[in-house]
């Protein structure tokens, strides 16, 4: 069996298929945090889920930016009522001009993750970025390759790695507690969209709306498809196969041990709005096809796959999502797992967990390279759906298979004069 893995050996294996070679010592410290040093956040990005993060490091957070201004000052009366003084910007890159922030944490909408993140590792920051960590394939990949040439800490948001219940699910299946594993179920919901659409205007006047699209294509602004709304367009995200795609697939890759490898053929079928009201999936089933005869099948609003993940083997089969983790049989679950089986990598609180790597210059528990891994998954799932076929993908290459058209799909370009720039 294989013994708790070592921090070199956790260094080892998340740099194993990476396409950016690193070599060990890997990270060294932007500088040595002593006993009483705060590590010093500014937070990109603070309503919905920005302001949950907020709120769970806001004895860290000194400095915070939103293109709302409404949502700007409420963040900032958050931070001043915690004791300290709280600069707001308008603009991310004013914010990372501040030297003494050691640390961005980024709650953006999607199409925004990868540039901010690749600016944050140029400017000396580590980054917790929210799930999905990226757009495309290829801005993950990027974000990859910042973290790694900066030498940067990079969390990714999936915060259901920071969970006891899925650690122990997949430390079950990774165990052999279902036997030789065959398939993994993952379900996700249908889209929460906002309804009827509603005509075209001109932005409210606390929106910088320019600077809310950033990277994406140039459209007329439209309250239904800004703020939470933006998941069900395809120019800034993916829907719920991206939302909660990102968190179960996570946890359905931990589980089969693929954190960085990824499928070899995708392919299946959705349906969409009947009148188009958003661009994403309304349910969908696809199915995925692992190394080792391991298919995962992604379930949107199917009736045979419950919300969450579920690993199935020739004994047996384990289901796991928040505050659930039912087996069959039972004693699955029930019986302790002996001294010898594997342990994985243990944490209890993500935010926590970030500031300790912080500190340390350990990889993360969803490290960059992880989220990227998952988020290509729903990548290349919302690719099989949009082309109604089966596509086929070199995961250790990260390319297409005899597919231009899908090939195309990796990646997309900026709208002028927004580019990633080199970190080195």
């Amino acid at each position: 069996m294989a013994k708790q893995s070592t921090r070199r050996t956790f260094l080892l294996q998340a740099a194993g298929t990476s396409a950016t070679a690193i070599t060990l010592p890997y990270f060294v410290p932007k500088r040595a945090f002593g006993a009483n040093d705060r590590i010093q956040t500014g937070h990109i990005g603070v309503r919905n889920q920005g302001g949950s993060n907020l709120r769970a490091f806001i004895n860290h957070a000194v400095a915070v930016c939103d293109v709302d201004t409404d949502v700007l000052a409420k963040a900032v009366k958050v931070v001043e009522q915690s004791g300290r003084a709280c600069e707001a910007f308008g603009d991310y890159r004013r914010l990372l001009d501040r030297k003494d922030i050691d640390a961005v944490v980024i709650s953006t909408p999607d199409h925004w993750h990868a540039l901010m993140t690749n600016d944050a590792c140029r400017a000396g920051k580590d980054v917790y970025c929210e799930k999905p960590l990226s757009l495309t394939i290829a801005e993950g990949r990027q974000m990859v390759n910042a973290a790694r040439q900066g030498q940067r800490i990079v969390q990714t948001g999936s915060q259901q790695r920071s969970d006891k219940g899925f650690r122990l699910a997949c430390e079950l299946v990774r165990a052999g507690r279902v036997g030789k594993l065959q398939q993994v179920l993952v379900g996700i919901p249908g889209p929460n969209h906002p309804g009827e659409p509603i005509a075209d205007s001109d932005p409210p006047s606390e929106l910088n709306y320019d600077l809310w699209l950033g990277p994406a294509p140039l459209r007329p602004y439209n309250g239904k498809r800004v703020h939470y709304n933006f998941r069900f367009f395809w120019d800034y995200s993916g829907g719920q196969m991206t939302n909660f795609g990102a968190h179960h697939i996570d946890i359905a890759h931990w589980g089969m041990g693929v954190d960085q490898a990824g499928p070899l053929e995708i392919e299946g079928e959705a349906t969409f709005h009947p009148k188009g009201w958003h661009e994403v999936t309304e349910t969908c089933r696809v199915t995925y096809r692992y190394p080792h005869d391991v298919t995962m099948i992604v379930g949107q609003l199917q009736p045979d796959i419950p919300e969450g993940t579920t690993f199935i083997g020739d004994q047996g089969k384990i289901f796991v999502n928040r505050g659930k983790l039912p087996s069959s049989p039972d004693n699955l679950i029930t019986d302790p797992l002996p001294d010898s089986a594997e342990k994985l990598y243990a944490s209890n609180n993500h935010h926590a967990n970030f500031l300790e790597c912080v500190r340390t210059r350990q990889l993360p528990i969803c490290d960059v390279e992880i989220g990227h891994r998952s988020a290509t998954a729903c990548h290349l799932g919302n690719i099989a759906l949009r082309l109604k076929r089966k596509i086929r993908w070199d995961a250790a290459k990260e390319q297409m298979i005899d597919d231009s058209e899908a090939a195309a799909m990796v990646g997309r370009p900026y709208r002028e004069p927004w580019k990633i720039h080199s970190v080195s």
